[in-house]
């Protein structure tokens, strides 16, 4: 008997017009630790999707966060969106405070917009 396989949906990270993924450099500023929490929560939503709780959240208008807690004792965001068969990865930070920051919500909408199109 032979396992499903599972469906990987592609993951495009955000590009400015001169070429920058302030994602990638984002996640690269990390500690590998961290950096590597990450990608693997990242990879999980990216094969498993949809995913919920505890590692995925909607925050309306087709916009996700997926939570990670680092091993630097911190919290990380990636805000992302799902759409036509490919994964939007559009921002990334260091959470400060309980609720998600309005800035980084309306960044990662502007960004999204911009990919859309």
């Amino acid at each position: 008997m032979t396992g499903a396989r599972l469906t990987e949906i592609p993951v495009v990270f955000y590009r400015t017009t001169s070429g920058v993924e302030p994602v990638r450099d984002w996640l690269r500023s990390l500690p590998d630790d961290d950096r590597r929490k990450i990608g693997i929560d990242l990879a999980t939503v990216q094969v498993g999707w949809p995913v919920g709780m505890p590692i995925c959240r909607p925050l309306g208008g087709g916009l996700w966060e997926v939570r990670s807690s680092l091993p630097s004792r911190r919290i990380a965001r990636i805000l992302f969106f799902v759409d036509e068969g490919r994964l939007g990865v559009l921002h990334g930070f260091i959470k400060k405070t309980q609720k998600t920051p309005q800035d980084d919500i309306e960044l990662a909408r502007k960004r999204m917009k911009e990919m859309e199109t």
